[in-house]
């Protein structure tokens, strides 16, 4: 059975009323976090360590490059990520912030059915992430994901804001990956455009997702040689079967020059 059946057979667990509401769902196969009725997380209950949608397997896919240490993931969700790096590799350090005690609860609740003690900060990610700046603590971690629920009410200025952020809290050595919402061709332009200025020592490959309205950006170190790599790197954490699918769903690619 397909996911999107699968999703439309759910029953209801858990609502909240606050003002992004809440809600969970399941059956007996599924479990998914769903933000103002937009379906953001959907763990496999079997596999909950799986990736289950598109944009989250694009948004893992500098895993194909090197072996990250330690990883910042703003934006908790139902934990997809944090449960896939975890599951990885014991060696990678995953910290993940989030603006909601609500949504961490939710999680730790209905989406962590090993109760593993992950490294949660409740914080919002942009102040935490400047903060770090001011302790130069940026030095600390090799990989930034970003992937936090942004409502339309905030408009393309707060993206922005954000991406400068972003680049801000990043080395020379590190990747940075982002998962934009739907936003229109131009804001998408003016975005690579933005990230092209603001970070001229790094590569920048982003990808759009069929039936899906995500847009993930990937800017991986300039002195990386991705050609070769992509064939040819031996250090990674992804087993063989993942790696080979992975490198194929990576000449999908569009390089921003």
């Amino acid at each position: 059975m397909k996911l999107a059946k699968h999703l439309s057979q759910g029953r209801l667990v858990y609502l909240s009323h606050q003002q992004d509401a809440i809600s969970v769902s399941e059956n007996d196969h599924y479990c998914w976090m769903a933000f103002n009725d937009v379906v953001q997380s959907v763990m496999h209950k079997r596999k909950p360590w799986q990736l289950t949608l598109p944009h989250q397997i694009a948004l893992q896919l500098p895993l194909l490059f090197y072996k990250p240490k330690h990883v910042i993931e703003l934006g908790l969700g139902g934990g997809n990520a944090t449960r896939f790096l975890q599951h990885l590799s014991t060696n990678i350090e995953v910290t993940t912030i989030d603006y909601s005690q609500e949504v961490i609860n939710t999680f730790e609740q209905y989406f962590n059915p090993a109760d593993i003690d992950f490294d949660i900060v409740c914080a919002d990610g942009m102040t935490w992430l400047t903060n770090n700046q001011l302790t130069n603590k940026a030095a600390e971690y090799d990989w930034l994901i970003c992937d936090v629920y942004q409502s339309k009410e905030f408009g393309f200025k707060v993206i922005i804001q954000q991406l400068e952020t972003l680049a801000a809290s990043l080395n020379s050595s590190a990747c940075l990956s982002i998962n934009l919402p739907d936003i229109s061709e131009n804001d998408i332009n003016l975005s690579l455009t933005i990230l092209q200025q603001l970070c001229p020592d790094h590569h920048i490959t982003y990808f759009t997702i069929p039936n899906y309205l995500n847009i993930v950006i990937h800017l991986t170190p300039s002195h990386w040689l991705l050609d070769k790599l992509i064939q040819r790197n031996k250090h990674t954490y992804l087993p063989t079967v993942s790696l080979h699918r992975w490198r194929r769903f990576w000449r999908y690619g569009l390089q921003v020059n």
